[in-house]
């Protein structure tokens, strides 16, 4: 009962005093277009995207900007004709101009996305842009989403703006983890406190951030993270840290095309990175797996168990705690346009994350590394989120 009881307590507490994490109406901030349109580049870090390339570049070459706007795609070591199918794309739509290159392999230190990266901000340099668009190889933008990115950097002063992009839910496994996986990510990282000046809470989706090329120099981005496992919040940290103001926000039009049919898909895609957001230490591991149980896995099993042993107060603690998690897990589903139906689900869902946790740690002490298209890293903790 008294488990229960805490269990209700943790969710009127997350409900109420983090953020209100479960709400999404956090689009781009109010916003006017500039008089003047500053010179942007963008920074496309790609490596075996032929799959997902013909369904995001072009989308990229057809952004109406007015101002000055070139593409630079970093091919960052592909088998697949990565960088060929780029340059096809270009020359079959035209466009904003687009530079391919590559930097070849990464020196030790570096992760195969930093360093092509690093490549490409190097090349846009010379253009000398007041704006930097990184975004991935396999996002898809909306035609006006340049455009809309910078009014709202210029209208509110931001050194950075992110968007997260939705991400594909087709499948059944998609549509069972990927709307939890950004419910997860703004319960962790509240969105309306990143935007807020003084406030410690830094993270940005990597891939969607225009970042003001000053505030990438101050922050000696992206040198200062070469090491991150996680790049898109270390990234936003190091701006911050450097006195720079970020905003982040749910995408409208802005879309992931990368497909994740199976449960494994998506398991290789939590599970590579999720111990690194514990910063490999087994206390935090410990207490995450306790706190998820808790929040998550106590409220169902409370309210059956309660009912099964006559116990009033458990079985109704534990079926206020399920319902108040139902009620923040709904937004995001109607976000993702899910049934609501699968709200309920969210204990169960839950549980894989933590499962999928528990074994991020298990491969990091199996020394096994991290691989990533092809690439292995010999140290677990020098892999970046690729995806």
């Amino acid at each position: 009962m008294w488990i229960a009881a805490v269990s209700l307590a943790s969710w009127l507490w997350l409900l109420l005093c983090q953020g209100f994490f479960w709400r999404t109406d956090i689009g781009l901030p109010a916003r006017e277009e500039p008089r003047e349109w500053p010179s942007v580049c963008v920074v496309v870090p790609a490596r075996d995207e032929a799959a997902v390339l013909s369904a995001s570049l072009p989308s990229l070459l057809a952004q109406d900007y007015p101002g000055r706007a070139e593409i630079f795609l970093v091919d960052d070591g592909s088998s697949d004709g990565t960088g060929e199918l780029a340059g096809a794309l270009a020359r079959r739509h035209g466009g904003l101009p687009l530079t391919v290159d590559s930097p070849g392999e990464p020196p030790a230190g570096w992760t195969g996305k930093l360093w092509a990266v690093r490549h490409g901000i190097g090349l846009a340099r010379a253009r000398e842009p007041e704006y930097l668009l990184l975004t991935d190889a396999d996002i898809a933008h909306g035609p006006d989403s340049l455009r809309e990115l910078v009014a709202a950097a210029r209208t509110g002063g931001f050194d950075a703006v992110s968007l997260m992009a939705r991400l594909r839910v087709e499948s059944r496994w998609e549509r069972l983890v990927v709307p939890a996986f950004v419910y997860f990510f703004a319960q962790l990282y509240p969105f309306r406190r990143i935007g807020r000046r003084g406030a410690r809470t830094a993270a940005a989706a990597g891939g969607c951030v225009l970042l003001r090329t000053d505030a990438a120099e101050r922050a000696r981005i992206p040198d200062a993270i070469r090491h991150a496992v996680i790049d898109d919040v270390a990234l936003a940290r190091a701006v911050k840290g450097a006195g720079g103001h970020i905003w982040l926000g749910l995408a409208d039009r802005v879309d992931s095309v990368r497909p994740y049919p199976r449960l494994h898909d998506l398991w290789r895609m939590v599970s590579r990175s999720a111990y690194a957001q514990l910063r490999h230490s087994p206390l935090l591991l410990t207490g995450t797996v306790l706190g998820l149980a808790l929040v998550y896995l106590v409220p169902p099993l409370a309210l059956l168990g309660g009912l099964a042993a006559g116990s009033t107060a458990t079985s109704v603690f534990g079926g206020l705690a399920w319902l108040v998690m139902t009620g923040t897990y709904v937004p995001i589903l109607r976000y993702y346009r899910q049934p609501l139906l699968l709200a309920p689900l969210l204990p169960f869902t839950a549980f894989l994350y933590l499962l999928m946790t528990v074994d991020s740690a298990v491969q990091h002490y199996r020394g096994r590394g991290a691989a990533w298209k092809g690439r292995t890293y010999a140290r677990p903790d020098a892999v970046a989120d690729e995806g």
